[in-house]
């Protein structure tokens, strides 16, 4: 191989003999609901984000061949040229209505909706807040601004204020941002106390509600409708990849802001549109969702029960108060370990190691769905004792 190469292969030898190296698993769809094909084995999933169960739902699939045999299976151009159809434009009248505000505005991924979003709110001259363990995207769309980031310690709020008190003197605009539910922890951000601290220092205030909408809050409306905020309050970011169990992200805002977004954030102005029959099915969950009372609770139910016998265990599951229970190891190789012996006993719940989380911090995230069937659930109560215990 030509020398100028080579740091990638070193990079993959180090990365191998330190346990982290991340290779891609291979799945194949299973009738049954809750359950994973991978390495030609049938599995209990317990690492889908497909919270309520939709993602195999024939009404959803159903939206998206129609959808395709009307308007074909790409958009063939972004939003601002040709990819904009009256899909696009009722799904996002239609989120909006689902949040309660103004409006709201489509993006091809959760991922770019964070690397966009931010840069559009701050820039060079401005200061950015985040929770320290904020997702990925959010951190990528603070370095993409070139605001002055700081990091404030996870759900610290007296921490929060701290930071902005310091900073008062300061000019530019200054923004907040957190998640709702912590993807790797399963713990919720205080947004009654953050949004109180934005109003009182005049700072923008963004929710991604990534792993809460669908779930959580009145009609699965997420944790910003909870503690009753409103689109003057605060921006929230939802994600349709997980519990709508299609694709996509949004952001719901007021109607000057929606146009702010459309004129300013590059990850929507560079993108082309999310296909048809994605959007199609998007807004066939979304009926779902608003009635899918019954689901979330079964689904908190499980939590509860899957957390407790944890506990119960002796195993740490940090804060988690959501459908994410995190089993905290701590050190790699014991985490890949007892992943290995979950395969075995027919349990899919992969390793989770840095950089994801911070160092010494290995877990494995069991991540529950109402999708699993009560023998399942029990079947995978059992297999954790045996393996955790």
């Amino acid at each position: 191989m030509d020398r100028r190469w080579s740091f990638a292969a070193d990079y993959l030898k180090k990365q191998e003999s330190e346990s982290r190296l991340r290779t891609l698993t291979s799945v194949s769809c299973c009738p049954e609901p809750g359950r994973i094909v991978a390495g030609g084995r049938e599995l209990i999933n317990l690492a889908s984000n497909d919270y309520l169960g939709l993602k195999s739902d024939p009404r959803l699939a159903t939206a998206a061949a129609e959808a395709a045999s009307r308007w074909g299976a790409g958009a063939a151009g972004s939003r601002l040229i040709c990819g904009n159809t009256e899909l696009h434009e009722r799904l996002e009248s239609e989120l909006a209505r689902f949040h309660h505000c103004p409006a709201a505005l489509l993006f091809s991924s959760g991922y770019a909706a964070g690397v966009g979003i931010i840069p559009a709110l701050v820039g060079r001259r401005d200061r950015l807040y985040l929770d320290r363990l904020c997702h990925a995207s959010l951190y990528d769309g603070a370095i993409l601004s070139g605001a002055s980031l700081r990091r404030f310690r996870h759900r610290d709020t007296a921490h929060l204020e701290q930071l902005l008190h310091k900073d008062r003197d300061k000019g530019g605009r200054a923004l907040v941002a957190t998640d709702t539910v912590f993807s790797m922890d399963g713990d919720r951000a205080p947004l009654s106390e953050l949004a109180r601290i934005c109003r009182e220092h005049s700072a923008l205030f963004l929710a991604d509600e990534a792993h809460a909408v669908g779930v959580l809050g009145p009609e699965g409306r997420g944790l910003a409708a909870e503690a009753g905020l409103e689109a003057d309050q605060v921006l929230v970011m939802g994600t349709l990849g997980k519990a709508f169990g299609v694709a996509g992200a949004y952001i719901a805002a007021g109607s000057e802001m929606r146009e702010y977004f459309v004129n300013t954030c590059r990850s929507f102005i560079f993108s082309t549109a999310a296909p048809p029959p994605v959007v199609a099915a998007v807004s066939a969950a979304l009926e779902i969702v608003r009635t899918a009372g019954d689901r979330r609770k079964r689904l908190a139910r499980l939590a509860q029960r899957f957390r407790a016998h944890l506990k119960g265990l002796g195993v740490d599951t940090l804060d988690s108060s959501s459908q994410i229970v995190p089993a905290l190891v701590g050190e790699v190789e014991k985490t890949l370990e007892l992943a290995a012996k979950l395969r075995s006993e027919g349990i899919f719940a992969p390793a989770i190691r840095p950089p994801t989380v911070p160092e010494g911090s290995c877990r494995i995230r069991f991540s529950l769905s109402a999708a699993l069937t009560e023998e399942d659930f029990e079947h995978a109560l059992e297999a954790v004792s045996r393996v955790l215990a």
